[in-house]
């Protein structure tokens, strides 16, 4: 706004306060008397000073400021004067209240109020302040605080704005016109109560003729008939808002609307061309796609989803169309197999329709659209045929090998009708029991059949072109056993009987039943009898119940069990079917003994043990403790193994002579010279007849005791003679074991001094024996000497 407006203004509203009551001076300074007024008494205060009430010096209500001031000075608000007020400067003028100080002013002299900012109204339209004189020496209040407001007028400086930029909104195509699209909303931050600042007035700037707007209310309706979403879509209005009613030197505003045209269904499905042809082998599997036709629809959405449906055809039921609901397209499927050799050739028309149609575009024209489709059957090489899905044979279980059970045929379904040959799927017959003739497709049997054992067999038959075996088809054969009366009837379980000893006779005993495994076709019909060997010296009879039972009866009024304790009744078993089948099924009955109501107590052996006066426990009792004594035996005889040999010489005083055992098991019962007990007497006396040398005593050989002699200075002669001779005697020895073994020999020499110490070959006693010698043997005998020595001095006395 610049300045020449402003003043304008200012001038204005100058004119306007000065000719209206209650404004101006003449509001702001209003004369009562002051000082001068007349005032009355109207009591006392606490003291008893009368109370005085005086008029006020001035009044007023409210000030008017322009916003927005752009003048260099400080924009004058008005002037405070009191009737105290003489000027002689004794009267200072006091402001308070919202922007006191810093927005407005006042000159404590002469009472004059400026604003020191720029106001504006849009952020605080009045401001409210208290004004009071009070002298100046005393700063006693010469009148009392009276409240004024300051209004902040209006002037038009915001342009209105609009609640969204951009705005979105959407309309159907082919929408009648005044057909209401959206309503735009602009704000003006002027005030509405005063002028024409905050009026604002609509209109388009771009977007016609498509599209109006209302200038009061901003609602933008279609202007243009029959617009069509499959020419343009989208479209783009510029609204705009202008205040002051849209009169020149109003602010205005723009906004961008974007409006799109929703679809409809204003367009009909159309095939792309009226003849579709598809080629397809006769051997497609069921369910297949032939082929796939489309139509297009130039609407979106649900509006362009179509149905497709044969209408004609030339073969009813071959074939089917469905609609892919992602592309809209017609998908031809098969239904029954093709066959070339049948028919070559099918037509069908096919109808494609708009699923949701809207009744007001009726006019236009048929939602739907027709096509005709050709389908040509190629030929194929096809595996051969049979006559049926399945074949059921039947053949009795004592059929003979090679017996014929039936036939399966199968043809080559081509023009060319190759012959084929025919197998069994081993796999299917892993026993072999089966067999096909390769040219007729007979079925035979190649081994024995048991319906006990497998009364129905699941075989497949293989049918190959002989020019092409890579054509080839199977077929289930399902062959049923019949049963043939082979299996004589036995007892249903295993019976455990017992007769008392106080049974009377004809008593019933036990109840049997029996068990066939054959399967006749009414049912089966058991006899029971007692075996004619048995028949003369029966101890018990058989009565057959004609139900499929029988009950075993006694034939005598008491039993004994020690002299008969178990009875073996033999039942014969026979069936009523042809032939009739028949076994001896034995019934061990045991003889027990029972109380007076025929409960069993005791039975066989225990019968006989408590006879004996021993129980149950009593015989267990004594088999551990023979148990008990058997292992102390064996541990016994195993800890006497396991003891240590005693020593030779048990003290060291005791030096007598001592025998040498020698633990030496020998070479069995051939073997009677293990040792030759001459070379331990005399180990120069070597017998040429020992036959063993391979086992060696555990102890040292005792040294033939021989008269002192002197030494030998030969280098030891005698004992490498004696070891030469050993070792010649194993070599030659054919007992000895053929691997190296250890042999340890004792021989102290034949020159030794001291000759043997033992007494095996001592011919006298040792009250005989000289020992004196054994003082000339050094220290180390001193013992013995002291010893013998002593017992010869002992004796001499």
């Amino acid at each position: 706004m610049d300045r020449r407006k402003v003043c304008v203004l200012m001038v204005l509203w100058a004119v306007a306060s000065l000719s209206s009551p209650g404004h101006g001076l003449r509001a702001l300074r209003r004369t009562t008397g002051g000082r001068r007024g007349s005032a009355g008494l109207t009591g006392q205060d606490a003291n008893g000073v009368p109370l005085r009430r005086s008029k006020r010096g001035w009044m007023w209500n409210q000030f008017f400021l322009l916003e927005e001031y752009m003048g260099s000075d400080n924009q004058y608000v008005g002037k405070l004067h009191s009737d105290s007020d003489r000027g002689d400067g004794s009267v200072r003028y006091v402001l308070t209240g919202e922007g006191a100080g810093s927005l407005f002013k006042i000159d404590e002299n002469s009472g004059d109020i400026h604003a020191t900012k720029r106001l504006d109204r849009e952020e605080k339209a009045y401001y409210i302040l208290h004004a009071k004189a009070v002298n100046r020496v005393t700063n006693e209040a010469l009148e009392g605080q009276s409240e004024f407001v300051i209004k902040i007028h209006d002037i038009n400086d915001n342009e209105p704005r609009f609640t969204k930029d951009p705005y979105m909104a959407r309309v159907p195509e082919m929408s009648d016109i005044g057909t209401s699209v959206i309503q735009v909303t602009a704000t003006d931050a002027d005030d509405a109560t005063y002028g024409n600042s905050a009026r604002v007035v609509y209109s388009i700037l771009e977007g016609q003729p498509y599209f109006s707007v209302d200038p009061q209310t901003g609602l933008i309706k279609t202007a243009l008939p029959g617009m069509d979403r499959e020419v343009k879509e989208n479209y783009q209005v510029v609204i705009q808002a202008k205040d002051m009613a849209g009169q020149m030197g109003g602010l205005s505003g723009t906004t961008t609307v974007s409006i799109t045209l929703s679809d409809v269904n204003d367009n009909p499905p159309r095939f792309s061309k009226t003849l579709y042809e598809f080629r397809v082998p006769e051997s497609i599997e069921l369910g297949s796609a032939v082929g796939v036709i489309r139509a297009v629809d130039a609407d979106i959405g649900e509006n362009s989803e179509m149905d497709y449906r044969i209408i004609g055809s030339d073969g009813p039921g071959m074939f089917d169309v469905t609609t892919n609901r992602s592309s809209q397209d017609g998908v031809v499927l098969l239904r029954k197999p093709l066959d070339f050799e049948r028919k070559r050739q099918y037509s069908l028309r096919i109808q494609v329709e708009n699923s949701h149609i809207n009744p007001r575009f009726f006019s236009v024209g048929p939602f739907r659209d027709e096509a005709t489709v050709k389908i040509i059957v190629e030929d194929v090489d096809e595996p051969p045929v049979f006559e049926h899905a399945s074949y059921v044979m039947e053949i009795k279980e004592d059929a003979a090998r090679n017996t014929t059970i039936g036939s399966v045929s199968a043809s080559d379904p081509d023009v060319k009708n190759n012959l084929v040959r025919y197998s069994i799927d081993r796999r299917t017959d892993m026993d072999r029991m089966f067999n096909v003739h390769a040219g007729n497709g007979s079925v035979f049997i190649l081994g024995e059949l048991d319906r006990e054992e497998n009364a129905w067999h699941n075989i497949s038959v293989i049918s190959t072109e002989i020019n092409n075996h890579r054509q080839l088809s199977r077929v289930p054969v399902y062959v049923r056993v019949l049963d043939v009366n082979d299996n004589a009837p036995t007892f249903a379980t295993s019976y455990e009987t017992f007769v008392c000893e106080n049974a009377k006779a004809n008593q019933r005993i036990q109840t049997v039943s029996a068990t066939d495994a054959d399967a006749p076709p009414g049912g089966q019909r058991f006899f029971f009898s007692l075996a004619q060997e048995a028949a003369g010296k029966a101890n018990f009879s058989v009565r057959d119940n004609k139900d499929n039972t029988a009950w075993i009866l006694t034939r005598r009024n008491s039993y004994n069990s020690l002299q008969r304790s178990v009875y073996h009744v033999p039942v014969v078993i026979s069936d009523g079917e042809y032939p009739m089948q028949s076994s001896t099924n034995t019934l061990t009955v045991r003889v027990c003994t029972c109380d007076r109501e025929g409960n069993m107590k005791l039975c066989n052996a225990e019968a006989l043990a408590a006879r004996a006066g021993l129980s149950t426990g009593a015989l267990v009792a004594i088999l551990l403790c023979v148990i008990i004594l058997l292992m102390i035996v064996v541990l016994f005889a195993a800890l006497r193994r396991q003891r240590k040999k005693e020593p030779l010489i048990i003290s060291k005083e005791d030096v007598r002579d001592n025998v040498v055992s020698y633990n030496d098991e020998g070479g069995g019962e051939e073997d009677t010279q293990a040792f030759d007990i001459g070379t331990l007497r005399n180990p120069e006396a070597i017998e040429e007849s020992k036959q063993r040398r391979d086992i060696v005593p555990e102890t040292f050989y005792p040294a033939v005791r021989r008269p002192v002699l002197p030494p030998i200075r030969d280098n030891n002669g005698d004992v490498r003679d004696f070891i030469n001779q050993r070792l010649q005697d194993n070599d030659s020895d054919p007992t000895a074991p053929p691997y190296d073994s250890l042999a340890t020999y004792a021989y102290e020499g034949s020159g030794s001094v001291a000759e043997s110490l033992s007494s095996l070959e001592s011919a006298t006693t040792d009250g005989d024996q000289d020992y004196n010698y054994l003082s000339e043997w050094g220290p180390r005998f001193k013992k013995l000497a002291d010893m013998y020595g002593g017992d010869d001095s002992d004796r001499d006395s």
